[in-house]
């Protein structure tokens, strides 16, 4: 369950908004004796306010309230609001001549909450410019409301209104405003156009926005007189599935092979090909194909034949599709039916130029024609998706062939039209005859909210414990917390010697969701014996639990125990207390996804969100050279295929393209980006579901996935690439098919907010301040997988929890030899550059090169006599290194590497022992091979670790005394170079080791140096090793 956005207030309300600015802490002293006198100021929608000044306080305490109107409702996410809290120069020691500055905190719409959902937040205190000295944090508890209020009655006809101020020319020079909603990014012409948010709920085609391909820069506009933009009191429809619907694209054209079988190449289209040089206009949703359908909505039929439950055919040269039964409604006559039901049939202009459109009505249970109507393609209208829907009309039901001598009487209400996949009618539109229809569609899905319940277990008194207890024996007294799937045990107690009280002070911590309806239950039990015995138990609804999105302290309660009773007998009314600290944290980002693939880094709280600083566009071309994965009529091959993509909260799903290895979905989705280090999913799978009934459970194969780190995505610039889908069965790595995608991410290039994204940390600020240990963030991630998998399976149609399994890497975490051999030859691949400087360094010693050995020696000497000059020739090598690689930069975001994942080669039994469950279901002697082989491995690490210590503790052994003489030999050695550094210059003694460790080979010894047979001599632990 995720907040929904603010909807504009009713035309006779006005919306207010409420700053309550409550304290701050740890201010800085300004005022020259140790303090300072803070005052706040608030500035939001062109309005100043200010709060009372604080007489030398640096923890003051207000509590005041400030009040703004909102003149523009539906655009208060995008409205900032900045809070500057400074010292009153009045009482400071001295004639100062300005307020000094103490901090300063800026807040958007998007953060805000309406009245009764907000929270307090304390906000760290931001600075103004690089050289200010800010600290403290402040805390503010923002709303907003709706008020009502009275319509005034207009005065008198040729009398004008009393105080009314003369009317302002219109500015022609209004600077404009950067606009950024869930669906599109654009930038506003200043001249009074407004633009308004958009309802999530509507299904139509967006207005004209248009993006400018010039570059630089990458600005995006709104026309400034589009010819249907809606007026500015009325609601722009919108649709989380936009696309493609301009005419004249070519299909993809498939190109020659270029960098292997397994490897993502580019795909172009007719509408890259064709773009010129110049600036020109295109529409922003432009990444996909239009696809042209041919659209009947069947609405209900009058006046016929005598039939128990009509049904409609609609036929034409290419398709064939039969409508379910027709209902009645109550109190309707019997001759008046009812379908409501829309078919999208694929439609080709130069095939349908002379093709007619049959559409018959006939009787289920007779199968008697009741009349039908007939319809001449080219005569069918076009409809745009800017246009109102096309209005329904009654057609008379005309007569069939004579033989079938059927009375034919009524009339049937319809409308015919073309258009594309951005109509609104073809999300809900019946475009298969599968006998589960409703898991065809595509539909965008919603994770829930998950927030972090923790429940620290302190104390418990006046237990009821068994009294016949072994001697010395202490009680084993546990707390089991279960909270739905969920269980948690703490550890043994420990006893006070003076009461009977048991202490815990551990944390327990669980995932729950919105909404709140289960409850937490704790249940005190005695361990002592084999068996445990309960002592008491308590059930807390979660809806009760208090939140927080800071680390606040959250006051701990007394619970009385509830009592049991087991084989008719009861522990009596009173069964000892508990006393517990319960909360709900927003402040954590609850991890459903493995970290190193996150698509979401925020926390669970709202008010903690950072603004947008992006959009993400994908268009989910098609996919080419599936296998088949099924078989139909008597073997036959078969693919029902359909696209998933994951980002942040955010599913989407394409529709199912019916028996077909070369599907075609054509779909545009978009996400907003509040953090560019995050990773897209997009996976295919093959649809069983649809031929499945509701109590069969048939999951959905896997065909492939990839995964697009956003962080790789040039700003506002399209990649149309073709991906190969990779899936590693027990049988070895196979190819399934190529998917087609193109991604834009539009972003404002370089700019400080995005910059400074980079600069702040990953995680919110309570996984520092109170992080999670990694076994326990692994746990909850499973139980948060498990949680997201059953929300998704409640949707019509549902996602399954094998796609929700794969889309989140669940399994990411499980044993496997491969994926060890990987990790460890990226080790290898990080530590490359070592080895290559190392080899450059051999190279340069044994003089391969002479010319390059003598610059070094010049350029040496020049960094020695001149120290200064090393740092920054340093940084100098690194920009040079990086401009050097510029030409080797990925063209394409990367997809899934085989050879990185040691897939290509990998052995038949490892792969089978990744894909064993756990425990394991294999005989006792493969099992017992596994082991032995996993024993080998394991003593190589062994000895590594070993090798690893020994240098170590050789390092120790120089002034241990372990060796005396070697010791001797050190402190020696040491105090003879401590009086050469004394007396010779530093830059000499440089220049005398920089030119012997370069000297020439002929004056080298081939055998090592003592140095080295010095310190390999040093003695280590290893030989007190039992």
């Amino acid at each position: 369950m995720t907040t929904p956005p603010s909807q504009p207030p009713p035309q006779n309300t006005v919306r207010k908004l409420v700053v309550e600015v409550v304290d701050a802490r740890d201010l800085l002293p300004k005022d020259g004796q140790g303090s300072s006198s803070p005052y706040v100021i608030a500035d939001f929608d062109g309005q100043r306010k200010r709060t009372s000044t604080k007489f030398r306080e640096l923890n003051p305490v207000w509590n005041e309230p400030l009040e703004f109107i909102v003149s523009d409702p539906k655009n208060m996410d995008y409205e900032e609001l900045d809070i500057e809290v400074y010292n009153d120069k009045k009482y400071c020691n001295g004639s100062g001549r300005k307020n000094h500055f103490l901090g300063r905190v800026k807040l958007y719409g998007s953060q805000f909450s309406k009245r009764g959902d907000e929270g307090l937040m304390y906000l760290p205190l931001e600075k103004k410019s690089v050289f200010s000295w800010i600290r403290g944090e402040i805390g503010l508890r923002i709303c907003y409301y709706d008020e009502l209020v009275e319509e005034e009655q207009p005065p008198p006809e040729g009398q004008p209104p009393p105080n009314q101020p003369p009317p302002e020319e219109p500015s022609q020079n209004t600077p404009a405003v950067v606009v950024v909603e869930e669906g599109r990014a654009f930038e506003v012409p200043g001249h009074g156009q407004t633009c308004h948010p958009v309802p999530e709920h509507y299904h139509c085609q967006p207005p004209p926005v248009t993006i400018i391909e010039e570059s630089p820069p990458h600005v995006v506009q709104v026309p400034p007189d589009p010819p249907h933009y809606a007026p500015p009191d009325e609601p722009i429809p919108t649709v989380e599935v936009m696309k493609m619907q301009s005419a004249g694209v070519e299909r993809v054209k498939v190109l020659k092979r270029r960098y292997g079988e397994f490897s993502p190449r580019v795909i172009t289209t007719g509408k890259a090909s064709g773009e010129t040089a110049t600036a020109e206009m295109v529409h922003p949703y432009n990444l996909v194909e239009p696809m042209m359908y041919l659209f009947v909505k069947i609405v209900k039929a009058r006046g016929l034949a005598p039939n128990e439950s009509p049904y409609v055919k609609i036929r034409t040269s290419n398709h064939f599709r039969k409508s379910e039964p027709a209902f009645h409604r109550p109190g309707e006559p019997t001759d008046s039916p009812e379908w409501n039901q829309v078919f999208a049939l694929g439609y080709n202009k130069n095939d349908s130029a002379n093709a007619l459109l049959e559409i018959s009505v006939w009787d289920s249970h007779s199968e008697n024609f009741l009349g039908g109507l007939c319809f001449d393609l080219s005569d069918v209208p076009v409809r745009d998706p800017p246009d109102s829907p096309l209005a329904p009309q009654w057609y008379r039901l005309e007569s069939g062939p004579p033989e079938q001598g059927n009375r034919i009487s009524g009339d049937l209400q319809l409308a015919v039209w073309i258009g594309t996949q951005a109509d609104d009618a073809f999300p809900e539109a019946r475009s298969s005859d599968a006998p589960y229809v409703a898991h065809t569609r595509s539909k965008v899905y919603q994770s829930p909210k998950l927030w972090y319940l923790r429940v620290t277990v302190i104390e418990a008194q006046d237990l009821h414990i068994a009294h016949n207890l072994p001697p010395l024996t202490a009680p084993q007294i546990r707390v089991k917390a279960q909270l739905g799937c969920q269980s948690v045990r703490t550890k043994r107690a420990s006893m006070n010697n003076h009461s009977s009280s048991f202490h815990w002070n551990e944390d327990l911590f669980f995932v729950a969701g919105e909404p709140f309806e289960d409850s937490l239950i704790l249940l005190v039990q005695d361990r002592t014996s084999n068996e445990a015995m309960l002592l008491g138990h308590i059930m807390i609804p979660v809806s009760s639990i208090e939140q927080r999105i800071d680390e606040r302290h959250v006051a701990s309660k007394w619970i009385a125990l509830e009592g049991r009773s087991e084989g008719g007998c009861s522990c009596g009314p009173y069964c000892g207390r508990i006393q517990l600290r319960l909360c709900l944290e927003g402040g954590y980002h609850v991890l459903d996804e493995a970290a190193h693939v996150c698509s979401d880094f925020r926390p669970t709280a709202k008010q903690l969100w950072k603004p947008v600083i992006g959009i993400l566009e994908l268009g989910i071309l098609g996919a080419r050279g599936l296998l088949p994965m099924k078989t139909k009529n008597g073997g036959k091959g078969s693919t029902d295929a359909y696209c998933v993509a994951k980002y942040g909260k955010k599913w989407v799903r394409t529709r199912t393209i019916t028996d077909s290895f070369d599907p075609r979905w054509n779909e545009q989705y978009t996400w907003q980006v509040y953090d560019p280090c995050t990773v897209l999913t997009i996976a295919v799978f093959d649809n069983w579901r649809m031929f499945a009934d509701v109590s069969e459970d048939k999951p959905d194969w896997r065909i492939g996935k990839i995964r697009i780190r956003v962080s790789t995505l040039e700003n506002n610039k399209v990649y149309t690439t073709s991906y190969p889908l990779l899936v590693l069965t027990r049988s070895g790595l196979k190819k399934m098919g190529e998917i087609e995608l193109a991604v834009r991410f539009a972003c404002p290039s370089m700019l400080p907010d995005t910059c400074s994204v980079y600069g702040q940390p990953l995680l919110p600020r309570m996984h520092y301040l109170r992080p999670l240990g990694v076994a326990q963030q692994e746990a909850l991630r499973g139980a948060a997988t498990k949680m997201v998998a059953a929300w998704l399976g409640r949707s019509e149609p549902p996602l399954g929890p094998e796609v929700v399994r794969y889309m989140l890497d669940a399994d990411s975490h499980a044993w496997s030899m491969r994926k060890s051999k990987a990790n460890w030859f990226r080790i290898v691949a990080v530590l490359a550059w070592a080895i290559g400087l190392a080899k450059w360094l051999y190279d340069i010693r044994r003089w391969k090169n002479p010319v390059t050995t003598v610059l070094v020696h010049v350029l040496y000497l020049v960094l020695v006599w001149y120290p200064d000059l090393v740092v920054p020739t340093g940084f100098l090598y690194v920009v040079l290194i990086g401009v050097w690689y510029y030409r080797f930069r990925p063209k394409t975001p990367s997809g899934m590497d085989t050879r990185l994942s040691q897939a290509e080669a990998v052995d038949p039994d490892e792969l089978d022992e990744e894909f064993d469950s756990i425990p394991s279901s294999k005989p006792p002697d493969i099992v017992r091979m596994r082991y032995d082989r996993l024993r080998m491995l394991a003593a190589r690490v062994q000895t590594v670790l070993g090798d690893f210590a020994t240098q170590g503790e050789r390092v120790q052994a120089l002034v241990s005394w372990r060796d005396p003489r070697a010791t001797k030999l050190f402190i020696g050695v040491c105090l003879v170079i401590t009086l050469v550094l004394y007396a010779v210059p530093p830059k000499m003694v440089a220049v005398a080791l920089g030119f012997y460790y370069l000297r020439h080979p002929m004056f080298r010894d081939p055998m090592p140096p003592a140095s080295l047979n010095f310190f390999r001599r040093l003695p280590s632990l290893s030989d007190r090793l039992m």
